[in-house]
């Protein structure tokens, strides 16, 4: 039987950080956000600083504006939040 990698092991906080950053994991499973999410996804899951991470997420409120600057998907999460906050401008 396959052994699962470490990485693969550990926890990933990918949809808790998307929930306090207002990011709605349905609407990034568009065709066109899919690869983006996927890229933010394992970047998560092989992250170095989850401890961090956990702590971070632990210590602040449900909503935040932006995702911590150690965070290594960091600039996806900027752009999937972004992106949302323009689109509910539109509608």
């Amino acid at each position: 039987m396959p052994s699962l990698k470490k990485s693969e092991r550990q926890p990933t906080f990918i949809y808790e950080m998307m929930q306090r950053l207002g990011i709605e994991p349905g609407e990034v499973m568009l065709p066109r956000l899919g690869l983006v999410y996927m890229t933010a996804f394992y970047r998560c899951q092989s992250c170095q600083v989850k401890e961090a991470c956990r702590k971070w997420l632990d210590s602040m409120p449900c909503s935040v504006a932006n995702a911590p600057n150690f965070c290594p998907s960091e600039d996806i999460l900027f752009e999937l939040a972004a992106s949302r906050r323009v689109r509910q401008r539109t509608c």
